[in-house]
């Protein structure tokens, strides 16, 4: 994460320890609940950015670094 490049760290923890994972899970939904989506990265071969679209804190694999929420688009239905 790059300070003043729009990256805000919201909630991190250790998914693996209870006490983490449910604050991780309470931070997934309440963003959720504000309306922004999420994705997470996925790795991409030739140097593209790529991230796959989860809706629930259960479809983030175990293994992820982060998690990237983000507006969802205005006007649209």
């Amino acid at each position: 994460m790059k300070p003043g490049h729009g990256e805000v760290l919201l909630a991190e923890g250790d998914v693996d320890v209870r006490e983490d994972e449910q604050r991780l899970v309470e931070e997934f939904r309440r963003q959720l609940e504000l309306g922004m989506w999420a994705a997470v990265p996925t790795t991409a071969t030739g140097g593209r950015r790529e991230a796959r679209m989860v809706k629930s804190f259960e479809d983030v694999p175990r293994d992820a670094d982060r998690v990237i929420f983000f507006p969802r688009a205005a006007g649209g239905r």
